[in-house]
């Protein structure tokens, strides 16, 4: 079984919360059952500074490789603003979604939690099950059982919180039922979806699913509403309104739907904005991938003409005669003197690199500040530790005195 056994057991109702009356004939907080103790005294000043009410609905997002969990709770103004981020104690898995029963893979996509879900007498202390397989998972013929957010801070597919952090956010559920909220959506994430993150992990094999969760996590980012989530073409879509009475079946083909016009405007443009962002970072990095290697290949040749001059002055071969002077590719010509650290930047520089493409060349200027300073750190690198004779020894004093400059 995939993780987190024995957890799931019947919610018995929330046991009419609304009697949890916390003034019961003057219990302590202390004699209450877990799974009814109230808000902490600073969640609650919390609420009240944000303008919230202790039952208004709530909403979770998790993300995986943060190792947070945030809950969002809805203000007088009928906007969600985020109330608390907690640090999630375990996760199980790599990157990626659940595929599997038995892959011990914690879930990524969108699920509902109602207040069936909800299980005071976990294994795991308190516990909510995500509903893993939903409908999407369950179209892509995905398995698996018992996916929870528990506590406990053990975790075999599950997303474990300590048992303080899973009472608190057990309470803030329990709360947000008993206000009226019929199911509170889960929307677990691999990363924020930044684009930062998306360059970062653009040749992953999942990028076509993160991308789509991403759709919904603009959603919510735009509107700082829930949003409403169907599935149809084994796909999510959000905030769509299917036309001619027309619903959303996950393995059918998507009906003729429209999403309301401010909000595709909102999510279009914050969409375009981070495509653009997305491809400047990556634009980047494949310049500093390429200047690295550039370097690399210089570092190489001047390693092997230095080399090659040691190699000689250990083996006392003495320099060829002034008349037939030895031209080495990248060293100084015959009786120009090496010690002095401009002249070696120089002839340092001049060692040839790997011929460039015309795309590379238009952009070397804007990267020549950078060529500099990587030309000096080179130069440094192949400072013998030792002091040597002959021609290596004038290099390796000229480039101890680079380090000066």
């Amino acid at each position: 079984m995939t993780s987190c056994r024995g957890i799931l057991s019947s919610w018995r109702g929330l046991i009419a919360v609304a009697a949890i009356g916390l003034a019961v004939a003057g219990c302590q907080v202390s004699d209450l059952p877990k799974h009814l103790k109230p808000l902490s005294p600073s969640i609650m000043a919390k609420i009240k500074r944000l303008d919230m009410t202790t039952t208004s609905p709530i909403l979770v997002r998790i993300f995986k490789e943060e190792n947070e969990l945030e809950v969002w709770k809805k203000t007088r103004e009928g906007k969600f603003a985020l109330l608390e981020t907690y640090e999630i104690c375990a996760w199980s898995g790599d990157l990626g979604p659940k595929k599997v029963e038995g892959d011990r893979q914690s879930p990524e996509g969108f699920y509902t939690i109602r207040p069936a879900q909800m299980n005071p007498n976990s294994s795991y202390h308190l516990a909510f099950n995500l509903g893993y397989p939903n409908s999407y998972d369950a179209s892509l013929g995905r398995t698996g059982s018992f996916l929870m957010v528990h506590g406990d801070c053990s975790s075999r597919g599950c997303y474990a919180m300590t048992d303080e952090q899973i009472e608190e956010i057990y309470a803030l559920g329990r709360e947000a039922f008993r206000g009226g909220q019929r199911a509170f959506q889960v929307q677990a994430y691999p990363f924020r979806m930044t684009p930062e993150n998306l360059a970062k992990h653009h040749g992953d094999e999942n990028m076509p699913f993160w991308s789509m969760l991403k759709d919904g996590y603009d959603h919510f980012e735009v509107t700082h509403q829930e949003p409403q989530v169907a599935v149809c073409e084994h796909k999510y879509v959000f905030d769509a309104e299917a036309k001619d009475g027309k619903s959303f079946r996950a393995s059918d083909a998507c009906p003729e739907y429209q999403v309301p016009q401010d909000i595709w405007i909102a999510v279009a443009s914050k969409q375009r904005q981070d495509n653009e962002r997305t491809q400047q970072i990556l634009a980047s990095l494949e310049r500093k991938e390429k200047r690295e290697e550039d370097w690399e290949a210089r570092k190489a040749v001047i390693a092997g003409i230095i080399k090659g001059n040691s190699d000689k002055d250990a083996a006392g071969v003495s320099p060829a005669p002034a008349e037939t002077p030895q031209v080495i590719p990248g060293a100084a010509p015959a009786g120009e003197p090496t010690d002095d650290p401009a002249r070696m930047m120089e002839i340092a520089s001049s060692v040839p690199l790997p011929p460039q493409s015309p795309a590379d060349a238009a952009a070397a200027p804007a990267d020549a500040a950078e060529g500099d300073v990587a030309a000096k750190s080179t130069a440094l690198a192949l400072v013998p530790e030792e002091p040597q004779t002959g021609a290596i020894g004038r290099i390796g004093k000229a480039f101890d005195r680079v380090n000066s400059v």
